[in-house]
């Protein structure tokens, strides 16, 4: 079976403000709403490996998590390491703003760790959830050693972190060597405006440095796709080729497309729900646009559900019993 390796973090949230009438809440967060995802969206021949370190103080509780997922792979689990797991306090301002304080001690991954496990995995699914999940020169070491798609999710390396964790947008340090870096990237429009205001420039820049496409979400009114004329292939070994074409210019494709209506949205998680799903079609072959399409749908989905537990059931459109 294909196998895909998920890289990112599983972090412990505690959310404020979601409801205002409501207490706060704890619950899983970060990688684990991409998870749910994969599982949901992935085609039916292909398996989960999670490159996932978490603390030990939440091991126990993360492999009871991982254990709910239908396409992990037989043998998947988190790699534990000695010390405090990724924290995350959410204060929800508005419906769609919030502030975000993290604390804890997971490490970044090296090359020296992270090349033998992606030995005969067949793509990969990257998402920044702390920005710290790898430096630059480890994911440079990665797209030179691994041969085949990576999906990369930059969103919280658009984040600075003060000393009391506090975490605040900046611009991307070193934005052209990440981008070179996958053959696919994600962000949210308020990072894409980190990098120049007008967006068509920003995807030249991208696209020009190697990815195949950038996509850019855009909350409750959906996301935009840039794709390059050189085409994604349909099958995962397609998906990885062409890279000796980086850097040459070329049209580039662009539309809007338009998310599902949602009246009472919680955006907690919907970002990388809708990363892995876009992920999960493309690796199924279709095109961007489908792919942003569906992602749309399960990110949607996603904003009527609270929290990640049984998140993967309800995106399939499964009865949940709690």
């Amino acid at each position: 079976m294909p196998r895909l390796g998920v890289v990112g973090s599983l972090v412990w949230d505690e959310i404020h403000g979601r409801d205002p009438l409501a207490p706060a809440v704890e619950e899983w967060g970060g990688i684990a709403y991409a998870l749910s995802g994969l599982d949901a969206a992935l085609p039916a021949d292909w398996e989960i490996v999670p490159l996932i370190k978490v603390g030990r103080d939440l091991a126990g509780p993360a492999a009871e998590f991982l254990g709910t997922l239908r396409r992990l792979a037989p043998g998947g689990r988190c790699v534990e390491v000695p010390a405090p797991n990724n924290r995350v306090v959410l204060r929800y301002q508005t419906g769609e703003r919030r502030c975000e304080r993290m604390a804890g001690g997971v490490p970044a991954w090296t090359w020296e760790e992270l090349g033998p496990l992606v030995l005969g995995l067949d793509a990969l699914y990257v998402n920044f959830i702390s920005g710290f999940e790898m430096g630059l020169g480890t994911a440079e070491a990665l797209r030179r050693g691994f041969p085949g798609p990576i999906y990369g999710d930059l969103h919280s390396l658009f984040l600075g972190m003060g000393s009391d964790g506090t975490r605040t947008i900046r611009p991307l340090p070193d934005a052209p060597g990440w981008f070179g870096c996958f053959d696919a990237v994600q962000m949210n429009e308020d990072e894409m405006a980190q990098l120049a205001a007008d967006p068509l420039v920003v995807a030249a820049d991208v696209l020009g440095a190697g990815p195949r496409y950038l996509v850019v979400t855009l909350g409750r009114r959906g996301a935009v796709y840039f794709e390059t004329a050189r085409r994604l292939g349909g099958s995962a070994a397609g998906w990885g080729k062409g890279r000796g074409e980086r850097g040459e210019g070329g049209p580039i494709r662009t539309a809007l497309v338009a998310g599902s209506p949602v009246e009472e949205a919680d955006p907690t998680g919907c970002g990388d729900v809708f990363g892995a799903v876009c992920c999960a079609r493309l690796l199924a072959g279709e095109s961007i646009e489908a792919a942003v399409r569906a992602a749309n749908t399960l990110a949607a989905r996603n904003a009527v559900f609270r929290g990640a537990s049984g998140l993967a059931t309800h995106l399939r459109g499964e009865l949940l019993t709690r």
